[in-house]
């Protein structure tokens, strides 16, 4: 999309690498996401690390998602992106939500987070 490439000020949450240019509206969103599984593998999405930038235009009142599944294949990618959407659509009422897939960079297990990892038992 082309406001992921025109974005600035951008930050990076830390704790689930995720680039934002809205720290707390970024963290009211993966608050939010944290309730989005992987039915396969019955992690929450932001745990499993599949988010890469959530950016909000508070003035045009969208929030932008650039997230990636464990793989190409996964056969539940349209549940995941669909569920991921809604889940925000339900904390940001008024907003319009865009959520993209992307596979560049890849999706690899040291994106999950130590709870994450606690929960798969790594």
């Amino acid at each position: 999309m082309e406001y992921f490439e025109n974005a600035v000020a951008k930050t990076i949450d830390a704790m689930n690498n995720v680039i934002t240019n809205n720290a707390l509206q970024c963290k009211a969103a993966l608050d939010a996401l944290k309730e989005v599984l992987d039915p396969e593998i019955g992690l929450n999405i932001v745990d499993l690390g599949l988010l890469y930038q959530i950016d909000v235009d508070e003035a045009a009142k969208e929030i932008f998602v650039s997230m990636t599944l464990t793989t190409q294949f996964c056969p539940m990618g349209d549940s995941i992106r669909s569920n991921t959407g809604k889940a925000l659509q339900q904390a940001f009422k008024e907003y319009t939500i865009h959520v993209e897939i992307v596979f560049d960079p890849p999706w690899n297990a040291d994106r999950i987070s130590t709870e994450g990892q606690a929960f798969l038992n790594r």
